[in-house]
């Protein structure tokens, strides 16, 4: 597990409107909309982003229809951050985040997505930045719209059991028993990689593994 850099205390609450500070970073949290998505494996990113802000004392969200999206944003260590969660559905979360960076003039660079990852084993979160889709529709989709540059926080949901299910159905089911009791520690370490990405004021996102496990 990486070290973590110490944080200073957050900033007053910003509008999604204030100007003048020193940058601008952009979180986005994968998802569906909808109650019967709410507990899904696919709806991890989501969830991450909701515990950031909790955590971090962020505004209620407001929808931004025409954005297409449900945004909060705060400032922290001098640093505006927004928060965005798509409110298209997955496959479509592209045309969301390409309205965002246009209307706050936010760069790929300074763009993190946190997403579910089949291929990731459950207890594992992944950081990168670029590289391809690996069949996750809404990175596909956010790709198509922006290209690749921009960061990854891939939370492992896999492996798939059994092995004969349809991935789609799989993503798309509650987490186990065992593994929801582990969503707290889940939700704790994404944060921690979120606010390291923050305030070590670099935008440099770490190509690395983590676990959450004991």
């Amino acid at each position: 597990m990486g070290l973590f850099v110490k944080r200073p205390e957050s900033g007053e609450a910003a509008s999604l409107y204030s100007i003048g500070l020193n940058k601008t970073l952009l979180i986005i949290g994968l998802g569906n909309m909808g109650k019967e998505y709410d507990s899904t494996r696919h709806n991890i990113g989501f969830t991450c982003l909701d515990a950031f802000a909790k955590t971090n004392e962020f505004p209620n969200w407001i929808e931004k229809k025409d954005l297409k999206v449900l945004l909060t944003s705060h400032t922290l260590a001098d640093t505006r951050v927004i928060l965005a969660k798509p409110t298209t559905m997955m496959n479509l979360s592209g045309a969301a985040v390409l309205n965002v960076i246009n209307f706050y003039k936010i760069i790929p660079e300074c763009v993190l997505v946190v997403h579910d990852e089949l291929d990731i084993t459950f207890g594992q979160i992944r950081t990168r930045v670029g590289g391809s889709d690996a069949g996750h529709n809404g990175i596909k989709s956010i790709i198509e719209k922006i290209g690749e540059e921009f960061g990854r926080v891939r939370i492992g949901i896999g492996p798939k059991t059994p092995d004969q299910i349809d991935s789609v159905d799989f993503v798309l089911q509650n987490f186990s028993k065992s593994e929801h009791a582990k969503l707290p520690a889940l939700t704790r370490e994404t944060s921690a990689v979120l606010s390291e990405w923050i305030y070590v004021g670099n935008q440099q996102l770490p190509h690395e593994t983590r676990s959450f496990l004991i």
